[in-house]
């Protein structure tokens, strides 16, 4: 059979077939960032879809760019579903692994991972879907995947497809606020409210908080799986001046390409912020505080 590969080519030929996929490695770790929430578990979906190929007669692949995006979301797709198995109770909040880079900005493939805005905010939107939702808008919302391929890696008709992916848009549409593209207007909002926090000025926060802003922290399994849920500028700013303690040791980073913060005592990340900016106010403060996963940040980017 003559597929992509080209006619004749050996099955056996892996230096070939490893320079196919490497040309899409990008591709399919952007596609599973946004599934599972976690670069660590998103390089690992693409592995195993490598470990696949390499065990595939490529005769029986004849378009290998859908042949790999399948096979990474249905990784994606299981890893999700073991993940809430292994929850008794929903957490209420979620935030998922971010995007570490330094303040000056992102280098070329952190920018194709994080193209459309993947914010904090959206992830941790995501992370409330069904497995099966978040699939069928990942893949046709943010990649443009034809509903009659998703269908059957959901086992659904492509009309249900259709219908997980409407409800999850739905949520995501009420739920993720648009950030602002200017970053030097979001550093200079995110700036006056370390400023403002810092130096105790409960009114100043008011004026750089979003009255509807939301704060949310996840404290991770060592945190008894708690995680804790703000709402509103007032509240938001009470929480915000018991930062203060804290404030020596942060670190300013670009938290998924957005202004953030990293909190390093002694060189050891003990929580990350990262911060929605939205007409010009915070619309939204993620905090991630899960020892487990701040170990797996690589703070070596934000060397002097």
């Amino acid at each position: 059979m003559t597929n992509e590969f080209g006619a004749g080519v050996d099955d056996r030929d892996r230096d070939f077939l490893a320079a196919r996929f490497e040309e899409r490695r990008s591709h399919l770790r952007a596609v599973a960032y946004r599934m599972l929430g976690s670069l660590s578990e998103a390089e690992d979906a693409v592995q195993e879809a490598w470990f696949r190929l390499d065990r595939t007669s490529t005769r029986e692949v004849e378009n290998l760019g859908g042949w790999l995006t399948t096979v990474v979301a249905r990784v994606c797709l299981d890893q999700l579903r073991v993940r809430r198995a292994r929850r008794e109770e929903p957490l209420g909040v979620r935030v998922p692994e971010p995007i570490l880079s330094p303040p000056e900005g992102l280098d070329p493939e952190q920018e194709v991972l994080l193209a459309d805005s993947v914010g904090l905010a959206l992830l941790v939107v995501l992370e409330q879907l069904a497995p099966a939702e978040r699939l069928s808008f990942v893949l046709h919302d943010m990649f443009g995947v034809p509903f009659d391929e998703i269908a059957p890696i959901v086992e659904r008709s492509p009309a249900a497809a259709r219908q997980l992916a409407s409800r999850a848009r739905r949520r995501v549409q009420g739920a993720a606020p648009v950030p602002d593209t200017d970053l030097i207007r979001q550093r200079r909002v995110v700036g006056a409210f370390l400023s403002a926090s810092r130096s105790g000025d409960f009114e100043e926060l008011l004026t750089v908080l979003d009255p509807e802003v939301v704060l949310r922290v996840d404290l991770g399994e060592a945190g008894g799986g708690a995680s804790r849920l703000v709402r509103g500028a007032a509240a938001v700013a009470r929480q915000a001046l018991t930062f203060q303690r804290l404030s020596p040791y942060a670190r300013p980073a670009l938290v998924n390409g957005a202004p953030g913060v990293v909190t390093m005592p002694e060189g050891k990340p003990v929580a990350l912020m990262g911060f929605t900016v939205s007409g010009g106010r915070i619309v939204a403060i993620d905090v991630l505080a899960d020892p487990a996963r701040l170990e797996r940040l690589d703070v070596t980017v934000l060397e002097d």
